[in-house]
């Protein structure tokens, strides 16, 4: 489904005016922007900080939004994480630190929610996104795909721009499958996505370089348009069986 189908939404994909996982999901209108929104924000329910075009509902009620705690859902999942970041820790003090980090997170965010992905996980200097949930996307393979571009790109700009050249970069990796989707903890409500989907985008993360974009060939496939010129690599990824014929968008 793409953007067209929220008639309610603006022609700025950062602006909808209701909630658009809640319209995916149940074809529920919850406003989220404008004076229809303020009774909402009386009960807690607010613009969620994983997406800022989805609400609290997506972001803590998941069994209310898909009547189950969990459900199988195809989605792309990408990891991303900063290269040079521990030597980096080791080097200057704490408060540079987290604004190197503030930084990266802030820049691969607007970059996701750009694609209608959400920012699932923030770790330190690495992070999680879900693309196809609950913001519904046909092609959100190619969302992902389009969404690192973006991440490597504004990284790059923004570490260039640091006072002092600490030799920063971004590492990503990609893959598209099958994965679980939905509350797994009985102390959080938050939604997540597990699988062995998801470890073989950490996995792929893993393997790539400052500038890199590591993808797994269902990635790679359902994004043929964007990964034509991606290299070929073959990978040994810890706990994966077979070899992976991984492909790599080098950006640097």
């Amino acid at each position: 489904m793409t953007t067209a189908s929220h008639p309610t939404d603006s022609t700025n994909r950062g602006d909808a005016q209701i909630c658009r996982g809640c319209w995916d999901q149940m074809r529920v209108p919850i406003p989220i922007r404008g004076a229809l929104a303020l009774p909402f924000r009386m009960f807690g329910v607010t613009r969620s900080k994983m997406n800022p075009n989805i609400c609290t509902i997506c972001e803590r009620s998941f069994r209310y939004v898909k009547k189950q705690r969990h459900v199988t859902a195809s989605a792309t999942i990408l990891f991303a994480d900063i290269r040079g970041f521990t030597a980096l820790s080791e080097q200057i003090e704490p408060v540079r630190l987290s604004e190197i980090v503030s930084l990266f997170q802030d820049r691969c965010a607007q970059a996701i929610w750009a694609h209608d992905g959400i920012v699932n996980k923030q770790m330190g200097d690495g992070l999680m996104a879900i693309f196809n949930f609950p913001i519904v996307r046909q092609d959100h393979a190619a969302a992902a795909v389009m969404a690192a571009m973006d991440i490597q790109r504004h990284c790059r700009s923004a570490f260039e721009h640091l006072e002092a050249d600490h030799g920063l970069g971004v590492g990503v990796g990609i893959h598209s499958g099958e994965v679980e989707i939905g509350e797994f903890s009985s102390f959080r409500s938050d939604f997540t996505a597990i699988g062995g989907a998801v470890n073989l985008a950490a996995r792929l993360e893993s393997q790539a370089r400052a500038g890199e974009i590591v993808m797994s060939p269902e990635t790679t496939t359902q994004a043929a348009h964007l990964t034509s010129e991606a290299q070929s690599r073959s990978l040994v990824l810890k706990g994966i069986e077979q070899p992976v014929e991984a492909r790599v968008l080098t950006t640097a």
